[in-house]
């Protein structure tokens, strides 16, 4: 192994803090490039549904058109 204990992996000669900024933005950045587009989805997919169910919602004066 490279490193012989934690403290020097963590350490990396003077370049950990700059190598783990750098892992902890990538990550970040990836998990926004999944959430975003799914929360987006959801969102959207609430407005379609709500659509559906305020037009398939008939009101009484059509009921009463219709016979019913």
């Amino acid at each position: 192994m490279y490193f012989d204990t934690l403290t020097a992996l963590w350490y990396m000669d003077g370049h950990g803090i700059y190598v783990w900024v750098a892992y902890a933005l990538t990550a970040a950045l990836l998990i926004a490039m999944v959430r975003l587009p799914i929360s987006r989805f959801r969102r959207h997919w609430g407005w379609v549904e709500a659509e559906r169910r305020r037009t398939s919602v008939s009101s009484p004066a059509e009921t009463e058109e219709k016979g019913g």
